[in-house]
């Protein structure tokens, strides 16, 4: 998926609009190479960036033709510490790119941002050479390549190329792919917003939704979530590597049918997830009453379930894997048949391995107690959603 930024052009709310391009803002220093931050949070954000400025220079630089040349730079830090709010952090990029004399900044962030209840994809300032990129909004499939994607397009939008018509200023060529896809432009409404962007991007919709729930949920990690709770993964392995030698469990696993193994599994996950999220105190609540802030925090309340049922289900299929690789060494199928009146085939070892990983992961939920509650948010979050639930936290006790 390709964007296609125009320049200094005020939208109305409208999804699938028509790109008109004015005035462009050419951003080039004084020895004609433009020079192009990467300001980037840490953690997935300053990967992303690391990765991508191997070859954004040389890509910025076909595309833009002319000759133009682009020096792309780095910079790792939490801009994005103690503020969640869209012009507060174009301020701080504002300062930033001033300070260091840089031509371009864009700056990435894992953090879902939001202005007036929608959704933030892209904040732009053409004047200043500006942009804000929040990665949820990407959603969680090929998030390097449609980051990529982004930023190229926003520097090419803010940096050239230009043609002169007949008739009136220097207009930019329109950028090859598609518009503006799945994202709303949107016109900058409150006088503080008007100062730090001329331009965003929002996505809208339920399909909007789905995409920044799921970019909220890649940017948590949640395959993290087992080797993060070690002590619920050992409760869980000890009680799977007893359960399978015992004879009541055998008989158990090879009376139940199939839709009741299913129960099992969907309820020991759920007994899991709702463990983990009650016990380390996972749920938001928000002290705000209005709409918006009630809509923030579904969101983030959604992400969390998703992303610790996501880390439980990982963590459900490889005790299932453990379990049945331990049955098939220790299981003898004579002691087996004359406890259950059943042959040990592979039909049982399955369905076996099957029950005790339920049974196993309930007691990996008891395990999970022992575990602090810092640990399963470590576990649970990246590195800029554990700060803003540490803020939250302290705000609440202030």
């Amino acid at each position: 998926m390709a964007w296609t930024f125009p320049r200094r052009r005020l939208w109305a709310l409208e999804v699938g609009g028509t790109a008109d391009e004015e005035d462009p803002v050419m951003q080039v220093s004084s020895q004609g190479v433009t020079v192009v931050a990467l300001l980037a949070d840490p953690d997935t954000p300053t990967e992303i960036a690391q990765r991508m400025a191997r070859t954004l220079p040389d890509r910025l630089t076909d595309k833009s033709g002319q000759g133009r040349r682009f020096d792309v730079k780095v910079v790792s830090e939490p801009f994005t510490s103690g503020t969640e709010d869209p012009p507060t952090l174009m301020r701080r990029i504002m300062d930033r790119g001033r300070t260091e004399n840089w031509d371009i900044v864009v700056a990435l962030t894992d953090l879902p941002l939001h202005s007036h209840g929608r959704k933030l994809a892209v904040n732009l300032n053409h004047e200043h050479g500006l942009a804000l990129l929040s990665l949820p909004s990407l959603g969680g499939l090929r998030l390097q390549t449609r980051a990529r994607r982004a930023v190229e397009e926003a520097v090419l939008g803010m940096a050239g190329p230009q043609t002169t018509g007949a008739e009136g200023p220097p207009r930019s060529q329109p950028l090859p792919g598609p518009s503006v896809d799945r994202l709303a432009p949107s016109h900058p409404g409150r006088t503080d917003e008007k100062e730090t962007d001329d331009l965003r991007y929002v996505v809208s919709g339920p399909r909007g939704y789905l995409r920044v729930l799921a970019g909220m949920v890649r940017a948590n990690r949640p395959w993290r979530l087992v080797p993060g709770l070690s002590k619920a993964l050992a409760a869980a392995l000890a009680t799977g590597a007893v359960a399978t030698v015992n004879s009541t469990v055998w008989n158990l696993a090879a009376s139940l049918s199939t839709p009741r193994l299913v129960i099992a599994t969907v309820g020991s996950i759920a007994i899991m997830i709702g463990w983990l999220i009650i016990d380390a105190d996972l749920w938001h609540r928000s002290a705000d009453s209005s709409p918006e802030a009630r809509q923030r925090a579904r969101l983030y309340n959604a992400s969390t379930v998703a992303t610790v049922g996501i880390g439980v289900l990982v963590c459900y299929v490889g005790l299932m894997v453990i379990n049945w690789v331990w049955a098939l060494f220790i299981l003898n199928d004579q002691v087996f048949a004359s406890m259950t009146r059943t042959p040990l085939h592979a039909e049982e070892y399955l369905t076996l391995a099957w029950f005790v990983a339920s049974v196993a992961t309930v007691g990996g939920a008891l395990g999970s107690g022992l575990e602090s509650d810092e640990a399963i948010r470590a576990a649970a979050y990246s590195k800029r959603e554990q700060e803003r639930r540490h803020r939250l936290q302290d705000d609440h006790d202030d």
